[in-house]
């Protein structure tokens, strides 16, 4: 019988993540831009919801997964993002703004053709409702213009942060007990994870008369669960991506990528167990 690695089937990966609301739906898993870093970062599109695949792992541990041992012990979880967030450096990059010109309206699918992204594409029947909220829209013949308005975003960041720091004192004494600019600016720190220092980071805090470089250098803890939090996925590879002309694969990150190994992250659970037996019996 071929193993199961044989071929381009990857070994299990445990994942935590919503069902469907549909028991025959999938979710779908997409490669888009990290809002920030502009990393090639992994999405789960479920249910018209937009999740952030994360990735923690301990230092050793592995997972029973049926009749088979998962050396990998990794675990990919799912949490919630705004897909706003991640369409805010797309929009912004759209309008083509030049100093005093705002920029210029454009058409939903034209503003989502990203080269090398077609994870963004199957996001349109989310975006044009979301980014209205930040953007100008203007309707010629039954079609939709958008171009970001630098004051709505402005308005939604700054509602994001009260919200935010409504949050903080049921967390516990120790939020509760912070001043209200120590809970602004905590909560502006844990936003910059999401957002470029410029221009809105920078602007934000202006707006809310917070000192930028505070915010930058600051590197207090900011909850109980960041700490939880170890690394963003790996995002997940596309059948084009991967190799480079010569055949050698590298990751995303242009490193040399790690060879699979046939039979090695699974084994059957039987087989060890015999292999045990027939040891302690023959001694």
């Amino acid at each position: 019988m071929a193993s199961r690695h044989d071929g381009l089937a990857a070994p299990p990966r445990v994942l935590i993540s919503p069902r469907p609301s549909d028991a025959s739906a999938q979710g779908n898993v997409l490669s888009l831009r990290h809002p920030r870093s502009g990393d090639e970062t992994g999405y789960l599109f479920i249910d018209g919801q937009l999740r952030e695949i994360n990735w923690f792992k301990e230092r050793y541990g592995a997972w029973f997964l049926g009749d088979y041992v998962c050396e990998d012990g990794g675990l990919y979880y799912c949490t919630p993002v705004d897909p706003i967030f991640i369409f805010l450096p797309i929009f912004e990059a759209a309008r083509m703004s030049n100093g005093n010109d705002p920029g210029k309206f454009r058409q939903l699918d034209e503003i989502l053709y990203i080269e090398g992204y077609p994870g963004y594409q199957q996001l349109m029947s989310v975006a044009g409702h979301h980014m209205e909220l930040v953007c100008e829209v203007k309707e010629v013949a039954n079609m939709k213009f958008f171009r970001l308005d630098d004051s709505k975003v402005l308005s939604w960041l700054c509602c994001k942060v009260h919200n935010l720091k409504e949050v903080f004192p049921k967390l516990g004494k120790n939020y509760a007990a912070q001043a209200e600019k120590e809970q602004l600016k905590e909560a502006v720190q844990m936003i910059r994870e999401y957002l470029k220092d410029k221009p809105w980071l920078t602007l934000l805090c202006k707006k809310l008369q917070l000192d930028l470089n505070e915010i930058i250098n600051d590197v207090t803890t900011k909850t109980s669960e960041a700490s939880f939090y170890a690394d963003s996925c790996p995002a997940p590879a596309r059948p084009s991506e991967g190799k480079e002309a010569n055949g050698s694969a590298k990751s995303s990150k242009g490193r040399p990528a790690k060879k699979p190994k046939t039979e090695v992250g699974s084994k059957n659970i039987k087989d060890m167990f015999r292999r045990v037996t027939r040891s302690g019996s023959g001694s």
